[in-house]
């Protein structure tokens, strides 16, 4: 089975979070089980361009990638190039999968299968929610989802990365049909030891974006009798980063809070290990890979309901899980500095449970089949 898979960015460019470990998971493992695998990506890197030759074959970790190069930076991504190859070659391949939305690159890719009658696989990454449509400053993704973009995604098979994000496609789209099946997610091999702390510590890692509630968080810190110390992972926009710190000081909790910067594949899993609690109060969450890569490690979460993976935690209670309500947050914080009974418990328990539900072996069969309808 010949696959192509088709994404605004791959790796090495990190800068834009989990969907990038995703894919590239998805894809390697495709590529370990024998598949023959494509990735038809850009350049991007942010505000830079990877230091790649664009427009032949590129050997990244047993995948075939290609990065063709982009006339527009983010959020646009219009690379004609690619439209072009795609346009060549589409049919040499089974399976055409599409990643993410909302740029033009991935509306024209889908435009062509459209087109050519291919049948494609659209994995929107959280773009499809309410929340991405309402709290956009840009009338633009109203305007191209209702103008143009409904009807190409109807026409491609969804694949929902969690039963919530599933909820929303069909909610958006009445009648889309489609799949849904976890990410992948880059484990390491090696045992990391956990911590002890003398102060309880908070661990949020993830893209600092707005839709990841931190205001909510450092809010719900301030309101606490005995105050957690919070160490904060991750990069985003710098007068975002600036505005959040300057809550901190309004809050007074300026010297709880230390902010770690971006993490690396290896480091951000000790990163983990040295929490007592990871924290992800989004306001709009598909999935959350960082929720299992920190349950792997011991490390008991709280998360939103509206993240993907929230029945996941309750079910097998590795955690606690709030609204986006202060007061819930803060209540629930206060629980878990409570309960190490409880934590001592999931730390036991949560890597054996992760590789239970979340390994490749498990996964990659469920994509194939899927491939093959």
């Amino acid at each position: 089975m010949k696959i192509l898979h088709i994404v605004p960015s791959y790796k090495p460019a990190y800068i834009y979070g989990g969907t990038i470990g995703s894919v590239s998971r998805l894809c390697e493992g495709l590529s370990n089980a024998g598949y023959e695998v494509t990735v038809f990506t850009t350049t991007a890197n942010g505000d830079t361009e990877l230091d790649v030759k664009p427009g032949i074959v590129h050997n990244v970790d047993g995948v075939d990638v290609i990065y063709f190069r982009r006339i527009f930076k983010d959020p646009f991504y219009i690379s004609p190039d690619l439209s072009e190859r795609l346009k060549q070659e589409t049919g040499q391949y089974d399976v055409v999968h599409i990643h993410s939305w909302w740029n033009m690159l991935v509306m024209r890719a889908a435009a062509i299968c459209k087109k050519q009658k291919i049948n494609y696989i659209l994995s929107p990454h959280g773009m499809m929610s309410d929340y991405i449509l309402n709290n956009s400053k840009s009338i633009l993704k109203k305007i191209s989802f209702y103008g143009f973009g409904k009807s190409l995604l109807k026409s491609s098979v969804y694949h929902a990365t969690s039963v919530a994000e599933a909820g929303e496609c069909e909610k958006l789209i009445p009648g889309w049909k489609g799949f849904t099946i976890p990410n992948i997610v880059w484990l390491p091999a090696e045992h990391i030891e956990k911590k002890i702390n003398d102060r309880f510590t908070i661990i949020f890692l993830s893209r600092i974006h707005p839709k990841k509630g931190i205001e909510l968080l450092l809010e719900a810190i301030s309101r606490l009798q005995v105050k957690p110390f919070l160490r904060i992972a991750g990069d985003g926009d710098d007068n975002y980063i600036s505005e959040l710190k300057s809550k901190t000081i309004f809050f007074g909790i300026e010297n709880d809070v230390e902010w770690i910067g971006w993490q690396n594949r290896e480091e951000k899993f000790h990163v983990l290990a040295q929490a007592d609690l990871f924290a992800l109060t989004s306001y709009n969450e598909n999935f959350g890979n960082t929720v299992i890569e920190s349950l792997y490690v011991g490390t008991p979460v709280l998360i939103s309901d509206v993240t993907g993976l929230s029945d996941f935690v309750k079910e097998n209670d590795l955690g606690w899980v709030c609204s986006t309500v202060v007061e819930d947050i803060t209540l629930k914080i206060h629980e878990a500095m409570q309960d190490k009974m409880k934590r001592k418990t999931i730390c036991k328990n949560a890597p054996a449970i992760v590789a239970e539900h979340f390994s490749e072996e498990k996964l990659i069969p469920e994509y194939i089949r899927h491939y093959r309808i």
